[in-house]
């Protein structure tokens, strides 16, 4: 039997995880078929429930990541805290089991560009900016701004997350609402006398990315962009028009497609693969 494995979302047709999956199972010998399905909320379940045992998993991506976290049996410590999962597995008994690596693969693909993160902006307030939080929390994040234009969504994810700790710190993390914009919250709070940001994370969308104003003092400051399609972004264009330094999505990308696969093929996103390097190194060719 030919194992399956796919990335579901609307729309998918963009998406690179077909080719990263890819490079990784030929890496590892595995004559693995991943391919990419257009899936929209409403139907996730009745596909999920239609699969036969050959589908293995799947990658999850938006608008499916609060509905996939619904309908798992069982999560992953980070999926029950995010209320989100990027990942399920079929479990013997044809369950699914969630679990999010965009929290670790994010954190991974900031600590390889040797970025700081204690002190970050976080652009944006949907389930990537939850992500972001928490990524940067597991770095030592000692406080965190977010700047988001829908004042609710922002204001709640400051209730949950504010004050909380990594696993293993004692050190709370500081997460406030800093308004609407890059141009109003964050200035604000650099003239209180708090020290300057050190990072700068967009979860926001291209086209969206593309509008909020960009004082210069902001660009000056390492900007991690989720965004990959294309590159660059707006935002990196207009941080590197002001001689500023930007990263791209991409680096997350492979990162948390890596713990997919280790989940994908031994179950434990935390155990490595055998000669994990050269399977990386593999992945980040093929995007």
């Amino acid at each position: 039997m030919v194992v399956r494995l796919a990335v579901l979302g609307s729309p998918v047709a963009h998406s690179r995880s077909p080719r990263i999956h890819a490079a990784a199972y030929r890496a590892l010998g595995l004559d693995w078929r991943y391919s990419a399905v257009r899936c929209g909320e409403a139907g996730l379940r009745a596909f999920l429930d239609g699969r036969g045992d050959e589908w293995r998993g799947f990658s999850v991506t938006m608008p499916l990541k609060s509905e996939a976290h619904r309908l798992a049996s069982t999560l992953d410590p980070v999926a029950t805290e995010s209320g989100v999962v990027n990942t399920l597995r079929r479990l013997e008994d044809g369950a699914w089991f969630g679990a999010n690596t965009d929290v670790p693969g994010l954190a991974a693909a900031i600590a390889r560009n040797g970025l700081d993160a204690r002190r970050t902006i976080v652009l944006g307030s949907g389930a990537t900016a939850v992500s972001a939080i928490l990524a940067v929390r597991e770095l030592g994040a000692e406080h965190v701004t977010l700047l988001a234009r829908n004042t609710t969504a922002g204001r709640s994810l400051v209730t949950r997350f504010d004050g909380t700790r990594a696993a293993g710190s004692t050190a709370p993390m500081r997460l406030v609402y800093g308004g609407s914009g890059a141009d109003d919250g964050a200035a604000a709070s650099v003239g209180t006398g708090q020290e300057a940001p050190s990072l700068v994370i967009s979860t926001l969308p291209g086209p969206a990315a593309a509008q909020i104003g960009i004082p210069a003092w902001l660009a000056r400051i390492p900007l991690f962009d989720v965004a990959y399609d294309p590159w660059p972004s707006p935002l990196a264009s207009r941080w590197r028009a002001s001689a500023g330094e930007a990263h791209p999505g991409t680096e997350m990308l492979v990162e948390q497609a890596l713990l997919q696969v280790r989940i994908f093929t031994h179950g434990d996103p935390a155990l490595p693969l055998a000669d994990e390097g050269s399977v990386r190194d593999a992945m980040r060719r093929a995007v």
